[in-house]
């Protein structure tokens, strides 16, 4: 087991192979392709929405949106997170609304831009944004928090002007919680633009989930489901864990 361990993408293709198999096993039990397919059975149909180009389409709009919403979320979040998180009053004046926000659905906040800005992309992108920014902003309130006083003692014996600090001594301390907001923000804001898409969208893949939900294609919402899991885990572990390692990497130093 301890070699195992030293091995994580290992253990990552087993759990993955795993998780195939009890696919595999609940498919064999229901026995009927219209409720659950096996596995190899949606290599036609994959080949087919690819083949029309369909699937790399609908894809890439909802990769689009979840990067025009990261981008926003990250950065509004993260501002307002380190300033709840170093200004005890900024805090007590924000605080309530970051508990509204929190606790407000995803759903609620996505059909209130619908009905007030309308079924356009912007309602879709500001819906996802502002489902988003509570939770960047409270993993980085922490962080703020938890900065070390003595380095910033050792920032102004140093003298150092306010841009050289926050370069060389606070970044380097807010970067894992950063890192941690991305990583849990990319997923929770895919899951949000389906939502969006699913509700008020003619693209996406939230849009074809909802088209071959309605004509109860079991095949084709898993071949699209599974098409942008696939991509995220991909992003996941090609571009958010190495990022995230780097973050740490400092502490362990």
């Amino acid at each position: 087991m301890s070699e195992f361990a030293r091995h994580p993408s290992i253990v990552r293709a087993l759990s993955l192979g795993l998780l195939l198999l009890v696919w595999v096993g609940a498919a064999a039990l229901t026995a009927d392709a219209s409720i659950l397919p096996q596995p190899w059975a949606l290599g036609e149909p994959f080949a087919r929405a690819a083949g029309s180009g369909a699937l790399p389409y609908h894809l890439a709009m909802t990769l689009g949106r979840v990067v025009m919403a990261f981008v926003p979320a990250m950065a509004i979040g993260v501002a307002l997170g380190f300033l709840m998180g170093r200004y005890p009053a900024f805090d007590r004046w924000l605080d309530p609304w970051l508990v509204v926000f929190l606790n407000l659905p995803a759903l609620v906040l996505i059909v209130l831009c619908y009905l007030w800005i309308g079924l356009n992309e912007t309602a879709a992108i500001i819906a996802v944004v502002l489902n988003k920014i509570p939770n960047v902003a409270t993993l980085i309130r922490e962080g703020a928090r938890a900065l070390d006083p003595n380095l910033d003692a050792m920032a102004k014996v140093y003298r150092m002007s306010s841009l050289a600090r926050l370069r060389h001594v606070v970044v380097p301390q807010l970067a894992p919680y950063i890192a941690g907001a991305a990583r849990a923000g990319i997923a929770v804001i895919w899951k949000i633009v389906l939502v969006v898409e699913f509700l008020g969208r003619s693209s996406g893949i939230g849009f074809q989930i909802h088209f071959y939900f309605q004509l109860f294609d079991v095949a084709m919402v898993l071949v699209y489901s599974l098409t942008f899991i696939i991509v995220m885990l991909i992003v996941e572990a090609l571009i958010l864990q190495p990022l995230e390692r780097r973050a740490r990497a400092w502490r362990t130093a």
